[in-house]
């Protein structure tokens, strides 16, 4: 089973991408993120003649999460977190597919900081943890997957100084990513790769994408459950470099 997390920076704007994605790689879940599309317009129809069955929760302009699976449609679970009900940002849609509970989900950037976007972005990430322990908690393959917009460690970027004030790369960012695998989650990505040095996103700007100034920011982390049927994890860097790609690649974890 092939789970996917993937920005696709703009659904409709990327239409073709997301769909070419699907029919040549064929991935079994694609957890996306970052739709930038309302409820009402996200392009069900092109998704479901490529094989796939969709969840979404949108939002116009802004943010917005979906879950694709081949063959078959995901039944949801939760849209949102708890903890602040004035919160009106789609960033969270968790569902089950066959026995794998999936979650996709697209964290705050935090920038500019110090203020409030980074406070936000610390206070949501506290809420995650809470629904991840929730999760872990019934003992069952699940794999929280999306942007996290942090990079975990050092070696996860391609320069440390360009990076250094960043919000991606704050010690408190990095605590509350660390907060998540104490509980007893396992970076899929990390384990398969673990001296570093794969980046899952390149900006548009300065020609990031050729110099390969990229960073790592999209994640799945494992329930115990779902990291014992762990056989692979990687980024299917190519689809960057098509024509009118994302900036992020598909990254993606491969279970029993």
């Amino acid at each position: 089973m092939k789970i996917v997390t993937y920005n696709v920076n703009g659904i409709k704007a990327r239409l073709p991408r997301v769909v070419e994605y699907l029919t040549e790689d064929q991935p079994d879940i694609v957890c996306v993120q970052e739709l930038k599309s309302s409820d009402e317009t996200f392009p069900l129809k092109e998704i479901e003649d490529a094989g796939y069955g969709a969840l979404w929760h949108g939002q116009k302009a802004w943010n917005g999460v979906a879950v694709l699976a081949k063959g078959t449609t995901p039944v949801e679970r939760q849209r949102g977190l708890e903890g602040e009900p004035e919160d009106e940002h789609s960033r969270y849609l968790e569902c089950e597919v066959h026995d794998v509970i999936v979650a996709s989900l697209y964290l705050p950037n935090g920038n500019p900081r110090p203020g409030p976007k980074f406070d936000y972005k610390l206070r949501w990430m506290e809420r995650l943890a809470q629904r991840a322990a929730a999760i872990l908690a019934e003992e069952r393959p699940a794999v929280l997957a999306g942007d996290y917009n942090v990079i975990p460690n050092d070696d996860d970027t391609y320069s440390v100084r360009a990076m250094q004030e960043d919000a991606l790369m704050q010690p408190e960012s990095r605590a509350a990513y660390r907060k998540l695998l104490a509980q007893g989650w396992t970076d899929a990505l990390r384990t398969r790769e673990p001296k570093g040095g794969v980046w899952t996103f390149w900006d548009y700007q300065a020609g990031a994408w050729q110099r390969d100034a990229g960073f790592r920011i999209d994640h799945l982390l494992l329930s115990p459950q779902a990291a014992d049927r762990l056989v692979g994890a990687g980024v299917d860097k190519a689809y960057r470099g098509r024509e009118k790609a994302s900036d992020h690649a598909p990254t993606f974890v491969t279970l029993r």
